[in-house]
């Protein structure tokens, strides 16, 4: 089986579809790639995580992109990546409207990124190109010289750079939701707990007293729990156990190859 990921949609193909996906899946403003379905890791006891009806952010479609997003040894398919930035996005903006002021910082991100991609795409369905994962996209930038180690640029790189930190921020966030041992602490305590530790060292002043704003009007745990689509903790916990595992694998890749090219502090 293949599968056919655009920015808006996931098709699955038999390979006797092969041929038509490749004419039919995207266009000429929207490069998609056709790749083997993987098939997901079954952990031991891995819970079902159920489809939500009703909202955009979907549990189960985080997990396919994100892992989808590893079919390549100690690499991260972009596309696929970005495609599991949409899912937390919409988590996000399901957390109320002045989370807002986040949410759209990364919805640039992730935009720069696409467009860079289209740009750049080779093939002529906009398959492989300079911007296909991120091994590909460090090489490409770095012998094209758009990355700037001393001032600020609109590399993919360094957009990269900040969404992976975001993400380290969710990971951090999610997994404070999933254990018992802190069951009295808000969401908002949690999320300022974990910005300090993501993004707090990174940001201006006037950027963290904006999050201090943002983690007051954070709902409350029961509301988060709705989101992912459980009723009560002992539901949620090992949903989240699943998607923090999965978040954990993609940063760590992310984190490996950034390090390996002294792209962590990217002004």
């Amino acid at each position: 089986m293949f599968v056919c990921v655009t920015h808006t949609q996931t098709y699955t193909l038999s390979v006797s579809c092969w041929s038509a996906a490749q004419r039919e899946c995207g266009s000429a403003g929207q490069p998609c790639f056709i790749q083997r379905a993987p098939e997901p890791p079954l952990f031991p006891g891995e819970p079902v995580i159920k489809e939500c009806p009703g909202q955009s952010f979907q549990a189960g479609r985080l997990l396919l992109h994100l892992r989808s997003s590893m079919l390549e040894e100690d690499d991260v398919l972009l596309e696929n990546y970005l495609l599991g930035w949409d899912q937390l996005i919409s988590f996000m903006e399901s957390l109320g409207t002045m989370v807002g002021f986040f949410s759209q910082k990364v919805k640039d991100k992730v935009q720069l990124i696409r467009d860079l991609s289209l740009k750049h795409r080779e093939g002529e369905q906009g398959q492989g190109g300079p911007y296909r994962s991120v091994r590909t996209m460090v090489g490409a930038e770095l012998q094209r010289g758009v990355v700037s180690f001393s001032e600020r640029s609109d590399s993919g790189c360094r957009t990269l750079l900040r969404l992976h930190r975001s993400l380290l921020w969710l990971r951090l966030l999610l997994h404070g939701l999933s254990e018992d041992q802190e069951p009295f602490k808000t969401p908002g305590e949690l999320s300022r707990d974990a910005y300090q530790v993501a993004l707090a060292p990174h940001h201006s002043w006037f950027l963290r007293n904006a999050a201090e704003l943002v983690f007051l009007a954070l709902p409350d745990r029961h509301h988060f729990l709705r989101v992912v689509c459980v009723r009560d903790q002992r539901e949620a916990t090992p949903i989240l156990r699943v998607i923090i595992h999965t978040l954990t694998l993609v940063h760590d890749r992310t984190q490996r190859i950034l390090d390996q090219h002294g792209m962590l502090e990217l002004p």
